[in-house]
């Protein structure tokens, strides 16, 4: 027997292992778990709320909203829509937003629509959290550059604020030439009329999808959906993770709707969520989806 054979594990000539294989271990996990987490298995948000969007997500979203507000002047709505983003000071994101476009030529005249909504906040400043007298300067100064010739013919005028108020405030008068129109072209007509019952996520779920004439998404058209008693307005463009040119409404059983786009088209009547199947003790709803197009 040699001398390492007849050493005892407490003999301190016995060789003994470091720590290194520890680190090792650690650093191979760690590599295996962000490859799973990156590239195997990511992260994947359903249904999440505005607030948490990417910050060009939230361009989009802010876009959607002025355009809306623009058609409707239902300031309410605009203003319960940007608090869904969570912004600090929303005046300042309206005003940033517009500045960016404007620096880079604003090719869908979004600075506009973003101007005029911020020049409403700026007179309702109950529905703005965090507002300061420098941030509405600052917005004042923006709104002035809009006063651009846009990219297709449609020219904006001056806007200048009215004499100084308390706490330097600024009274803005938006004063367009001509309006520019979010959704412009020829009347959409009904492409697609289906209904759908193979789906139970899709259940009283009437799906509006609308295009141009060359089947490109249609974000911010106003959707008017009338019933007895009852009318409601929505927008393509806010659910853009299936679509900019997608909206949905949620049907109640038995109701009958009447549906029409406000940029003009088909008017659809008589609209009731179908019943698929009449199997147990209540009925089977199924979907209905819509398309619209411009000739």
């Amino acid at each position: 027997m040699n001398r390492v054979d007849s050493l005892n594990p407490g003999d301190p000539n016995l060789p003994r292992k470091g720590n290194w294989y520890l680190l090792t271990g650690l650093a191979i996990g760690l590599l295996i778990g962000l490859i799973i987490s990156w590239m195997i298995a990511p992260v994947k948000y359903v249904d999440t709320v505005p607030s948490s969007l990417r910050s060009d997500f939230k361009n989009e979203f802010r876009s959607l909203i002025a355009s809306a507000f623009y058609s409707t002047d239902n300031f309410e709505r605009a203003a319960a829509r940007l608090e869904l983003l969570g912004d600090s000071d929303p005046i300042q994101a309206l005003t940033i937003q517009a500045q960016n476009l404007l620096n880079n030529g604003d090719p869908t005249n979004t600075a506009f629509l973003l101007a005029y909504l911020t020049s409403a906040l700026k007179q309702n400043t109950e529905f703005v959290p965090n507002l300061t007298s420098t941030s509405i300067e600052i917005a004042s100064e923006t709104i002035d550059k809009t006063a651009s010739p846009t990219g297709n013919g449609t020219t904006i005028t001056e806007v200048t604020p009215s004499s100084p108020q308390q706490d330097g405030i600024f009274t803005l008068t938006l004063r367009p030439s001509s309006t520019p129109s979010p959704t412009p072209g020829s009347p959409f007509i009904l492409k697609s009329n289906q209904i759908i019952c193979d789906s139970p996520q899709k259940s009283l779920l009437l799906q509006v999808e609308v295009t141009n004439s060359a089947n490109q998404p249609i974000p911010g058209t106003e959707i008017i959906i009338t019933w007895t008693g009852g009318e409601e307005h929505f927008f393509t463009g806010l659910k853009s993770e299936i679509s900019n040119g997608y909206a949905d409404y949620l049907m109640t059983p038995d109701l009958v709707y009447n549906f029409q786009l406000a940029k003009g088209g088909a008017i659809v009547s008589n609209l009731t969520a179908p019943t698929c199947s009449t199997g147990g003790e209540s009925p089977n709803w199924g979907g209905i989806r819509l398309v619209f197009q411009q000739p």
